[in-house]
């Protein structure tokens, strides 16, 4: 088959959940012989080196264009009254020119479109194409939104948020039956969409990983650790991130949970230099290696509040053997057994008592991230998703 992959931002390199799960999802299917090609907006405020070279780049056709989507504060107010909200500054009359005359060009099989921020130029591939259009959900987009007023006290901010998540919700629900098919990645989500009035073939298709990549060095962990890794520019892991520090800095910082605590991830602001404390809390920023800083770090916490979708981090750390302490809503999507795979917490006391035991306990730690990476093996490997995504687009397609 030939596909047509359109991302609303370059996935190289793959330091985030979008990257990976695109990086893996074009990876699987080169693998299987399928041709592939990827076309990316590449938002410029939001680029400030230069892009990796990964040897996927080689086994595929590929081409970006930028972009700028920086808004002034009055373009932002302006768009609180426009339907399309966040999702129209994703749009841009001369990229539609470069994607309707590559469609054009190339009879393909399958076009995906990799989030709601590319859905703005589904109208013009439509009338240029014979392929097969699908939409692949990352998230619930309006659901992120809700879900991050819900947890502001301030009225205003809950206001402004709630008319926000209101505007996208208005346009998700009207994009959504002008697919052909939609893939997610959870079943929450795709009763989500039922629910809201989706029509179209649904398919839940898991996250995808190399398990090769993933080799865990247990004799290279520091134990006891607590870590986080994720991007601050994802509001949802922002306020989670605050959320943990706010209620559990004093107790590190004194000594009543007995263990160092490691941020690391993109774009995290310089006003977080404040939590760090030399001995007790490490502010530590972008790092080289994610999966090098994993292996030496014991327990992996995820203290999500919002958002949405299967969390790629969550998956990464089983597949490193990390002990997880999570949210129910961090982990949704994924097999989890609490207690035996992972331990969900929703609660402050709740992340005490199991940041308590974890630290305690390094048998314990070791147990739960030995059945998280056999649990990942069965149910995420990428040749198996790989597989199963082939076979949605054969339905899709009809054959």
């Amino acid at each position: 088959m030939k596909i047509l992959i359109l991302t609303h931002r370059i996935p190289f390199p793959q330091n985030g959940g979008y990257p990976i799960v695109v990086g893996n999802t074009i990876r699987g299917l080169v693998d299987k012989g399928h041709e592939v090609s990827l076309v990316s907006l590449n938002d410029q405020k939001k680029t400030d080196k230069e892009v990796e070279q990964d040897e996927l780049l080689t086994r595929i056709n590929y081409r970006s264009y930028n972009i700028d989507t920086t808004t002034s504060f009055r373009d932002a107010i302006n768009r609180l009254f426009n339907k399309h909200s966040a999702i129209d500054r994703y749009h841009d009359a001369a990229f539609e020119r470069l994607l309707v005359r590559e469609v054009r060009n190339t009879a393909y099989d399958i076009i995906q479109f990799e989030g709601l921020f590319v859905a703005p130029y589904l109208e013009s591939v439509r009338k240029n194409t014979k392929a097969k259009l699908v939409y692949r959900a990352h998230n619930i987009e309006h659901q992120v939104w809700h879900r991050l007023a819900m947890q502001k006290q301030d009225p205003i901010k809950r206001f402004f948020l709630n008319m926000i998540s209101n505007r996208i919700k208005k346009y998700e629900l009207e994009i959504l039956n002008s697919f052909d098919a939609i893939a997610v990645f959870t079943g929450q989500d795709k009763k989500t969409m039922e629910d809201y009035g989706a029509k179209q073939y649904i398919e839940v298709i898991p996250v995808g990983i190399d398990m090769d990549k993933y080799r865990p060095e247990p004799q290279k962990t520091e134990f006891p650790s607590l870590f986080f890794l994720g991007s601050l520019s994802w509001m949802p892991n922002r306020e989670g991130i605050e959320w943990f520090l706010e209620n559990f800095h004093n107790h590190l910082v004194n000594g009543e949970l007995r263990t160092r605590f490691y941020v690391a991830g993109n774009d995290i602001p310089e006003q977080f230099d404040e939590y760090e404390v030399m001995g007790k809390i490490y502010i530590q920023g972008e790092v080289d290696d994610a999966l090098e800083f994993v292996n030496s770090k014991a327990i992996m916490i995820v203290p999500l509040l919002s958002g949405g979708g299967m969390r790629v981090k969550i998956v990464e750390g089983m597949a490193m053997q990390k002990c997880i302490i999570s949210t129910s809503l961090g982990a949704e999507g994924i097999q989890y057994h609490d207690g035996a795979n992972i331990l969900i917490a929703d609660t402050r006391e709740e992340f005490f008592k199991a940041i308590k035991r974890c630290v305690s306990d390094e048998e314990f730690c070791r147990t739960i991230g030995l059945n998280a990476r056999r649990m990942i093996e069965s149910q995420h490997d990428i040749h198996a998703i790989s597989t199963r995504l082939v076979m949605f687009y054969k339905k899709v397609i009809g054959d």
